[in-house]
């Protein structure tokens, strides 16, 4: 057990997170991410660096990505108006 901040301990985490390294962090990003996590990175003072870590680490693992990608638009098409139809019919 660690002790919180406040003085109250607290557990360890019941698995360690698989992003184990800043290198783990930024390849598990997008390359569009990975310039704004290095941007933060190099202005982020010392004392900030594992609530700044921690934010990026629950963001490249969240699974938005995948979900995105888990084609949850099946049977929908992009594109089109609903007032399009209407249009062609008058």
């Amino acid at each position: 057990m660690t002790t919180a901040p406040g003085g109250a301990p607290h557990p360890p985490p019941s698995s360690p997170h698989p992003l184990r390294t800043i290198r783990d962090i930024r390849e598990s990003l997008p390359e569009d991410q990975r310039r704004h996590f290095d941007a933060e990175l190099a202005d982020t003072e010392i004392e900030a660096l594992p609530e700044m870590l921690h934010r990026w680490v629950t963001l490249s693992n969240d699974g938005f990505e995948e979900f995105l990608l888990s084609r949850p638009f099946e049977g929908l098409e992009f594109g089109a108006r609903s007032y399009d139809e209407q249009t062609d019919a008058k």
